[in-house]
């Protein structure tokens, strides 16, 4: 497997000690008077002090400098990437899709940082609330450049072509069918493995979390087991980079990008011991729960990962995936069905057929559907679905996902003006007829 030459540590919310270098961790403390083989002590913490225990998240690494050593920032151009507010335009209560982010041309190099388009938004990164949606479409690996996000955390969903994140704590790869989260503040770059081809591109989607960190939603009646289990999320091993030659950091704060020139390697982390940690996790693993008599339960079943807000069950965003599985309700129409929300969702399509739209929707592509927008399978879909003999039924090869926040989306005004929107996605239901008699 590709995976091989990566090391990881299991579990979700662990505390977990690990050095590229033994003897890298000093013993018994967390600051000494000197640590370690000539070592920098630093704490990166991702909540307040005082946060209780259950959700305190801090990581003490131990590096080659300190990451006070820079240079000042200076404003950069933000190229395709969009900031809260996100109020270029009216909020529009239209159903939205999209077609795939167009690939680059290999003449046209793009690393992940000028390869992200921003779709649309919500909330304010400055008061920690909201979110972000973009896509990214990127040809060229990240070379002595590297990014951070000041403003919330990243949720790396890729669709086409893997990512290999090289961060301060350790290197993940993430091929489509995995995500992975790289929290608020955290250094890195992204390599693109070449293809068979030898042409290395990438294509996907982020979620950009500026509120509570994503941590794994209470299973309540289900019980003990089911959805994502912790020991299927996997965090680095320590691994670092000694430069001594001029990178540029790129620095996503207030909505802008910023850029410094440092004179080493931002990722010379060669120890750490914490909780603040980057992860990945292999939908593949996520255990299916659904219906074994009649209907099927509300979506809210298929979620991964949320980050909660400060009312119960209401999430700031919720990430959701739509994995292989069987269907067997009887007396059950068994795609998703007719729907209005109050919740904002952003479906996209990493492989396969999403089972509520026959045509249209395809892997790459996007549809939102803001709060009490009408949606729900096309006449096609539908058509199949309520004549169908109800035999089980083995929902394979596909893998949808979804983005769902408490607060309308608003897209931007390049999102709605791009050439990859579809302006007749209304028609996939005009076919609809008249059955009452």
């Amino acid at each position: 497997m590709a995976d091989d030459e990566f090391h990881y540590s299991s579990g979700f919310g662990n505390e977990f000690v690990t050095e590229a270098v033994a003897g890298a961790l000093p013993a018994g403390r967390n600051s000494p008077q000197r640590a370690p083989l000539g070592l920098y002590a630093e704490q990166l913490s991702g909540t307040a002090f005082t946060q209780p225990r259950a959700v305190n998240r801090r990581t003490w690494v131990y590096r080659i400098l300190p990451s006070a050593k820079h240079p000042s920032f200076r404003r950069i151009e933000n190229k395709q990437l969009s900031g809260t507010p996100f109020d270029e335009l009216e909020p529009d209560p239209n159903r939205l899709r999209w077609d795939p982010l167009p690939l680059p041309a290999e003449n046209n190099p793009k690393d992940f940082i000028d390869g992200l388009f921003t779709l649309g938004g919500n909330g304010d990164s400055k008061t920690r609330d909201g979110m972000a949606i973009h896509l990214y479409a990127a040809n060229q690996s990240m070379v002595d450049r590297y990014f951070v996000d000041s403003d919330g955390e990243l949720l790396f969903v890729p669709e086409f072509g893997a990512l290999i994140l090289h961060t301060e704590l350790g290197p993940l790869r993430v091929d489509p069918g995995e995500v992975a989260v790289v929290p608020r503040g955290i250094r890195f770059r992204v390599e693109l493995p070449e293809a068979d081809s030898g042409y290395a591109v990438a294509r996907g989607y982020v979620c950009e979390n500026f509120g509570a960190a994503f941590t794994l939603p209470e299973r309540g009646p289900i019980g003990a087991n089911g959805l994502a289990n912790e020991r299927d999320f996997l965090s680095p091993h320590a691994a670092f980079e000694e430069r001594n030659h001029q990178v540029q950091v790129v620095n996503k704060f207030g909505g802008n990008l910023w850029a410094a020139d440092y004179d080493h390697s931002p990722l010379d982390v060669v120890a750490w011991h914490g909780s603040y940690v980057p992860y990945k996790y292999d939908s593949a693993n996520f255990m299916v729960i659904g219906t074994i008599s009649f209907d099927h339960p509300d979506p809210s079943i298929f979620t991964v990962l949320t980050s909660p807000s400060d009312s119960q069950g209401l999430a700031n965003v919720d990430f959701v995936v739509f994995a292989p599985r069987w269907l067997v309700g009887e007396d059950t129409f068994r795609p998703p069905w007719f729907h209005r929300n109050i919740m904002s969702e952003y479906m996209g399509l990493v492989a396969g057929q999403y089972d509520a739209k026959a045509e249209g929707f395809v892997p790459g592509g996007g549809s939102l559907h803001n709060t009490y927008a009408s949606h729900g399978p096309d006449a096609d879909t539908y058509a199949r679905a309520s004549a169908q003999e109800l035999t089980p039924q083995k929902l394979d090869g596909t893998l949808a996902f979804m983005f769902e926040s408490r607060w309308t989306i608003l897209p931007t005004a390049q999102a709605m003006s791009a050439p990859f929107r579809q302006r007749d996605y209304d028609d996939v239901w005009s076919g609809l007829q008249r059955n009452f008699r």
